[in-house]
């Protein structure tokens, strides 16, 4: 998994996902904002540490994460039952997440997860101006033996212009009720559970030995 779509399986998993196609040019861009990626990685590495690790007790999940798509990304989605004629997003999340509620997700025989409602507070183009959109949701993923093998969007509620509210509406109600996007997100899932945490466990624990040992050689000097 590159590191765009890691680190776009976190958004995903605060419930920012829109399940997003794009198919026509907007008059700005949306450029990324400074730490963006900083943040996503350092709460990456942290769900990483809980999952790989699953001890149920010790701090919870909290991220404040916020993530840039340009239209361009989001267009990969693209699919012959919904399209998106907007321009680029950005959507913030204030993450809280229970440690123990993850862990005996992944660790029992079967077990639901849901995550409990989010707002994502996002910005959208839309005829050459930024619009405000809200959406609030709580992704459920049911588990067996470790592995995800259902997941809903379970969209709660969205608030913006009507054009927008109803492309998300749409792609929840065909993500959840047809499971239009539901093999591409149980795959991520898994891959991001089984392959993705521990490399990314591992290359964090050889940065800060690297670190360590430049440290130890500019010490000696």
């Amino acid at each position: 998994m590159t590191p765009q779509r890691t680190r776009s399986s976190i958004m995903a998993m605060a419930g920012i996902a829109l399940a997003a196609t794009l198919a026509a040019p907007a008059a700005l861009a949306l450029d990324e904002q400074r730490g963006e990626e900083a943040a996503i990685k350092a709460c990456d590495l942290r769900l990483c540490s809980i999952l790989v690790q699953k001890t149920p007790t010790g701090s919870d999940l909290k991220c404040t994460l916020t993530k840039t798509w340009a239209r361009s990304s989001i267009k990969e989605a693209e699919t012959s039952k919904l399209s998106w004629g907007f321009g680029d997003a950005r959507c913030s999340v204030d993450l809280d997440v229970s440690r123990a509620t993850l862990v005996t997700a992944i660790s029992g025989d079967e077990a639901k997860f849901r995550l409990p409602p989010h707002t994502a507070n996002c910005v959208i183009e839309q005829d050459g101006k930024l619009e405000k959109v809200t959406a609030v949701v709580s992704p459920k993923i049911v588990f067996k033996n470790g592995k995800a093998e259902q997941v809903w969007v379970n969209l709660k509620s969205v608030e913006g212009p009507a054009a927008i509210e109803l492309t998300v509406k749409t792609a929840a109600y065909l993500a959840d009720t047809l499971g239009l996007f539901h093999k591409r997100m149980i795959k991520q899932i898994n891959r991001y559970i089984e392959r993705h945490c521990p490399e990314a466990l591992a290359e964090a624990a050889k940065e800060k030995d690297k670190a360590k040992g430049k440290a130890k050689k500019a010490a000696a000097k």
